[in-house]
C-alpha cells in the first residue's frame, strides 16, 4: 500500500516539476506521469545503484554531489523510454528537474511517511 501511495506521490511530483520546467521539461497527462513515475522507480532500483558503484571515486571526490548527475542520467533514460509522452530538453534540464524531483520526494517522504520525526522534534521545543 506505502509503495502505490508513493508512486501517486511522485507522479503528482511529475506534474508539478513539468509546471516550474514548462518549455523544457514536458509531461503530456497524468497517465505518463505515472507510467514515468513507475519506470523511473524500476531504473532507481535495477540501474542507480550500478551506476553508484561505477563512478564511487567521483561521487566521495565530489562529496556525494555526483549522485544529481546519476539521477539526471536515469531521468534521460526515462525519457528515453517513455519517447514524446515525457521531453526532457537537455541534460541541465534534467540536472534540475532531478534535483527538483528528489527535494520534492524526500520533503514529502519526511512529512507524510515518517510522522514520528515530526513529534520527535516538536517534543524538542
Amino acid at each position: 500500500m506505502r509503495w502505490l501511495f508513493s508512486l501517486a506521490i511522485n507522479s503528482l511530483v511529475f506534474i508539478v516539476v513539468a509546471g516550474f520546467l514548462q518549455p523544457d521539461f514536458y509531461v503530456a497527462n497524468i497517465p505518463t506521469a505515472v507510467i514515468a513515475a513507475l519506470v523511473l522507480s524500476i531504473l532507481n532500483t535495477v540501474i542507480r545503484p550500478v551506476l553508484i558503484l561505477i563512478t564511487l571515486p567521483v561521487t566521495i571526490f565530489t562529496l556525494g554531489l555526483f549522485i544529481f548527475i546519476i539521477n539526471a542520467i536515469t531521468l534521460e533514460i526515462t525519457d528515453y523510454i517513455l519517447g514524446d509522452a515525457l521531453r526532457v530538453n537537455g541534460f541541465g534540464t534534467a540536472i534540475i528537474a532531478s534535483i527538483l524531483i528528489s527535494t520534492f520526494s524526500m520533503l514529502i517522504q519526511y512529512f507524510v511517511f515518517d510522522p514520528k520525526n515530526k513529534s520527535k522534534h516538536a517534543n524538542r521545543k
